[in-house]
């Protein structure tokens, strides 16, 4: 009877520890599922990246010192972030449906023949005949090295005629940054303002710039500045593009300080713009250190 009733009290603790150990994994189960579900949402798409660099005098240090972290650093970071998704995109496929490209533009091109050159060999594509982790590794080294050659070469030229982003916009990102088949990213870096000599047009209240200038005169400085932006129908003038297969992230914005309104207008006048050209996607975000910007760029790039 004793070891009948033993028999008994062993198999109830057995139940009791098994019954606990279950209650103890279902919050990793559903961690597990959590993990899962959030993979599913990263894209598989072949990658079609653009970078477009702004090199006007918003990198100059000594017109804009910034003792954090100097804007033209700050590019380079988020640079270094865009090569390096790039490079884990393509490690995350399989080898015979690796088929993926970046490439970078300088609007206007620098005067510089040999820069032009090395800017040239940035532009990259991969597929399952040179796939190669050796290979694909190399991309962000090339990319940090070349554009730190090409922003200490703007800044040491120190001859900043602005940064034509609307003219790449009209006469460019369709022929150059759009492909069928892939998932067409265009990743400028710019504070945000539009200037360039040579692109200075206005017609009624839409202009192909804006400085703070522009803002001022157009007194979008005050509180009801949104409400005026509307109703008088200020903005870039439109392009009549449909980019309906591009998704752009601008990254950088740095507005004038002396407006508490200026980033708002900014941001406006880009959504208005993108908008009206049927980008299908697009984030327009603040100049921040890299290590900030780091998830916001791999999860526009790579997110369905």
């Amino acid at each position: 009877m004793k070891a009948y009733k033993l028999i008994i009290v062993t198999l109830c603790i057995i139940l009791t520890y098994s019954c606990s150990n279950k209650k103890e994994k279902d919050p990793v189960a559903e961690v597990s599922k959590e993990i899962s579900s959030t993979s599913k949402k990263k894209s598989k798409e072949n990658l079609n990246i653009s970078i477009v660099l702004d090199l006007s005098d918003r990198i100059n240090p000594k017109k804009y010192p910034e003792p954090s972290m100097e804007f033209y650093q700050r590019d380079l970071g988020y640079i270094e972030s865009v090569a390096k998704t790039f490079q884990n995109h393509i490690r995350g496929k399989r080898t015979n449906k690796i088929n993926d490209k970046i490439q970078l533009f300088v609007e206007p091109a620098p005067s510089d023949s040999e820069l032009n050159q090395k800017i040239a060999t940035l532009k990259t594509q991969f597929d399952k005949t040179n796939a190669t982790k050796e290979e694909i590794l190399k991309t962000a080294k090339k990319y940090i090295e070349i554009c730190n050659n090409i922003y200490e070469t703007a800044i040491t030229d120190d001859k900043y005629v602005g940064s034509d982003i609307r003219g790449f916009f009209k006469n460019k990102i369709q022929d150059y940054c759009v492909e069928e088949g892939y998932k067409n990213v265009v990743v400028v870096l710019t504070d945000g303002y539009v200037y360039h000599k040579d692109n200075l047009t206005r017609e009624q209240n839409r202009t192909s710039y804006l400085v703070p200038k522009t803002i001022r005169s157009f007194k979008l400085n005050k509180g009801n500045w949104k409400e005026k932006f509307q109703s008088k129908d200020y903005g870039f003038l439109p392009l009549h593009k449909n980019l309906q297969n591009v998704e752009v992230l601008v990254l950088g914005v740095n507005p004038d300080k002396k407006n508490p309104y200026e980033e708002d207008v900014i941001k406006e006048y880009w959504k208005k713009w993108l908008t009206e050209m049927n980008v299908k996607k697009f984030q327009i975000k603040r100049a921040d250190l890299p290590i900030h910007i780091n998830d916001v760029i791999n999860d526009f790039i790579l997110t369905k």
